[in-house]
């Protein structure tokens, strides 16, 4: 098992930035291991609000389905387009970073052979990105997602949830008073997939059923099923913690590489 911690200069971000990389290219002859023979694919990695770049998937599984791992760090920048220069890490990760990863490694070449998962945060932008990239990403993991869309709509300066203000998430997501309408809303993604009649990514989404987040995934589960979108949706006992992302990841990961 390779890694990898790649630096170059980002456009997007307009600065030097890192992320990392995990390529199963080593096998064990002695204990009768083999290489696989079809190609290997690509799974994009997100981590959640105050992470960075790094692997949570079981080392196993890689080397088991044949599939490179990439890990942006992307601050508490919901994988959006920020309003401030340099803050483009929706760009960053669905366009730089896969023509980085093409171009370099030779991989991530169509969306077929190019998945993105994430958690929290990170389950945000892994839906949000494979919908505003659908001909990148064929498939999208989103676990325990922070769905937030709806609960920080018409927040006012000054106001603060606990979890951020005002600045912040208008940093993020743009005038709040119209981001329910906005690209920054992934139900706004799904209604313009389908009325331009293209496909929308294969996706599965899973939270605990004891996670502050569960309404919220509930509820995009049901808009899902509103606007006739094939998905998966599942819940298991569990809480916001990596208890629960250890299990489920593995779920998706054979859902998405094991055919």
């Amino acid at each position: 098992m390779a890694y990898y911690r790649i630096e170059y200069f980002s456009n997007c971000l307009r600065r030097m930035t890192s992320f990392e990389m995990l390529v199963p290219n080593d096998y064990r002859l002695d204990i009768g291991q083999k290489a696989p023979e079809r190609p290997m694919r690509t799974l994009f990695l997100l981590h959640g609000y105050t992470g960075k770049a790094g692997n949570w998937v079981p080392e196993d599984l890689p080397m088991k389905y044949n599939f490179a791992i990439v890990m942006p760090t992307a601050e508490n920048s919901f994988y959006l387009n920020g309003s401030a220069t340099g803050s483009a890490y929706q760009s960053l990760v669905g366009e730089e970073l896969v023509d980085y990863v093409r171009r370099t490694f030779g991989l991530a070449k169509s969306a077929e052979d190019t998945y993105i998962a994430g958690l929290s945060m990170g389950g945000f932008g892994a839906l949000h990105t494979a919908l505003a990239y659908p001909d990148r990403f064929g498939k999208a993991g989103c676990l325990s997602s922070a769905f937030i869309v709806h609960g920080i709509a018409k927040m006012k300066p000054g106001d603060d949830n606990g979890m951020s203000n005002y600045d912040y998430y208008r940093s993020c997501f743009g005038d709040l008073d119209k981001v329910e309408a906005s690209d920054a809303n992934p139900e706004t993604l799904v209604k313009k997939l389908k009325a331009a009649g293209k496909k929308i990514p294969d996706l599965y989404l899973c939270c605990g059923t004891e996670d502050f987040l569960i309404e919220p995934n509930r509820a995009m589960h049901a808009f899902l099923e509103a606007e006739g979108v094939p998905h998966i949706y599942r819940e298991g006992k569990g809480i916001h913690d990596m208890v629960f992302w250890s299990e489920w990841i593995a779920k998706i990961v054979e859902w998405m590489f094991a055919e």
